[in-house]
């Protein structure tokens, strides 16, 4: 974000133990298509955790669009409480996974 990175925090709210639902089911997902996310299955632990948290969920892209993360935010959004993320496929038929589908940039 210091060199200049795309950034977006959405404004809802959603609990922890939902967005660990979706971020384990991408993080399988991955894996069977040989592709990791680094931070995935601590991020879902922590997630898990947090319950009925009410989180806002962001994303950042690098400047060169090499690399994302999910950043997962309490619901002030002053407090990193997770984060997962890494490279970004380089050939278009890994381009489709949900991971690296379109998001709002700012």
């Amino acid at each position: 974000m210091i060199a200049g990175a795309d950034f977006v925090v959405w404004d809802g709210l959603v609990p922890a133990n939902r967005h660990a639902g979706v971020f384990r089911r991408r993080m399988h997902h991955s894996l069977k298509r040989g592709r990791t996310v680094d931070g995935a299955a601590e991020s879902v632990d922590i997630l898990l955790r947090a319950g009925e948290e009410p989180l806002r969920t962001g994303s950042i892209d690098a400047v060169d669009r090499s690399s994302w993360f999910t950043i997962f935010l309490n619901s002030t959004a002053t407090v990193v409480v997770a984060c997962c993320g890494g490279r970004r496929p380089t050939t278009m038929e890994s381009a489709d996974t949900p991971e690296s589908g379109a998001q709002p940039r700012r």
